[in-house]
């Protein structure tokens, strides 16, 4: 299905084909000021369609209003550092569209946008827990809004999972080892980043967390060097054994780019590798995408699920001339007749943050997208098992347990040490 498409079928379900939905009557608005004109910082699209319904989205929007909005997309890893230049010099732009919880970082430059949170949540059934841990730390005052979260889950080539032996992904982490080495053997390894990656570097937290480590316990103290982060190292060593070299400086774009050539069978990813592979102009590369699935990481010895997955948060600058015009956008984006088109936009690659979006079509349109439906739902924020806030938004924006994995993964240091060396930068933040 082409973008276009796959747009205007999003937007028929979302019945706003032949309506116009901004003058239906609203139990909230907020009035833009006179001459108000908004910058938006967003991260650049892994999928083609988010963008495009995004940006009709925002159209839309300044036909309503007649606010002028200019929309810069820039990588995730280039986001974060002038979101936080704009915060510390109180210039920039007006609405940041980030990752994680990069709102913690700078709680006092954000606008509070509690009364629009509260709105939304009731209208739609709810925000997830994740979201609510992200951008309202303190169970009072919301930073910003959620906006979703693209999930990290297993994205396999089904043929070649079953010539190495297996129906499936295995649902525990000894059998998820056994059929990576069996990939391996059969010329058609795995392959997961182990650089600073953004979003793909996730699949690391699921790897401590399976084993029982954390970065902090419930009061916030350090204790990543634990017998439970050891054993997760151990296996991370056996598992790295079996990847395609190169994932040490492995960034987002890498396993998708290795995935589509051929080069490995196994990764962790948002949808973005099956949806490029089902648009792509190549019939060979879009052969591969009948033979792509999805699934949840396994369940380590800790005995329940712990996903792992990059959350997308918007924020209004508290610094921006024009409050009431940055609020009307967040609303306006997040109703249903424009966040509906949007999520069936991006074809699964984003998953909501309410409730009531359960319901897109997205999720139906397809089985292959289903597994990444319930991504913020099931999130485990980063900083489990404590408190957000600046220091786990600082730990996480510094790669403590990615470098941790990677160190121990490639013997550049033993567990122990890697352990160490994670626990004393952890403690920098946590201000031990």
């Amino acid at each position: 299905m082409s973008d276009r498409r796959t747009i205007l079928k999003g937007m028929a379900a979302a019945g706003l084909i032949g309506g116009a939905p901004f003058a239906q009557a609203q139990t909230m608005s907020f009035k833009p000021e006179k001459g108000a004109k908004l910058r938006v910082l967003r991260w650049s699209r892994f999928v083609q369609g988010d963008i495009d319904a995004y940006m009709v989205n925002v159209k839309k929007f300044i036909d309503a209003t007649g606010v002028e909005v200019r929309v810069d997309n820039e990588g995730w890893e280039d986001v974060r550092p002038k979101a936080a230049v704009a915060a510390n010099t109180g210039a920039g732009p007006d609405i940041i569209l980030s990752t994680n919880d990069d709102a913690n970082l700078y709680p006092d430059k954000l606008l509070d946008v509690t009364d629009l949170a509260e709105y939304l949540g009731k209208k739609y059934g709810g925000w997830y827990p994740a979201g609510q841990a992200f951008m309202r730390p303190d169970g009072k005052k919301w930073l910003g809004l959620p906006l979703g979260a693209t999930g990290s889950l297993l994205v396999y080539r089904e043929s070649h999972v079953k010539a190495a032996g297996f129906d499936g992904i295995p649902k525990d982490t000894d059998g998820f080892l056994k059929l990576c080495r069996a990939l391996k053997d059969k010329g058609t390894p795995p392959g997961m980043a182990l650089g600073n990656a953004t979003g793909d570097s996730t699949w690391c937290n699921w790897l401590i967390w399976a084993f029982g480590g954390k970065l902090v316990d419930k009061t916030n103290k350090v204790v990543i060097d634990s017998p439970e982060t050891l054993r997760a190292l151990e296996y991370a060593k056996e598992l790295y054994a079996t990847f395609i070299p190169g994932t040490l400086s492995w960034l987002d774009p890498n396993n998708n780019k290795a995935f589509l050539d051929g080069q490995i069978s196994l990764t962790n990813n948002g949808i973005s590798i099956y949806y490029a592979a089902k648009n792509s102009a190549d019939p060979k590369i879009k052969e591969i995408a009948a033979d792509i699935n999805h699934s949840v990481f396994p369940v380590g010895p800790v005995g329940v699920p712990t996903e792992s997955h990059l959350f997308f948060n918007q924020m209004v600058m508290k610094y921006t001339k024009y409050p009431n015009a940055a609020k009307e956008f967040l609303r306006f984006m997040m109703e249903k007749e424009q966040y509906d088109a949007w999520l069936m936009g991006a074809g699964g690659y984003v998953a909501q943050p309410l409730k009531a979006y359960e319901a897109n079509p997205v999720w139906t349109i397809d089985p292959k997208h289903l597994p990444y439906r319930d991504s913020l739902k099931n999130l485990r924020p980063a900083g489990y098992e404590g408190r957000l806030g600046y220091a786990s938004a600082g730990a996480a924006a510094d790669f403590i347990i990615a470098n941790m994995v990677a160190e121990a993964a490639s013997g550049s240091k033993t567990p122990k040490e890697a352990a160490e060396r994670a626990q004393k930068r952890a403690e920098r933040y946590y201000k031990v």
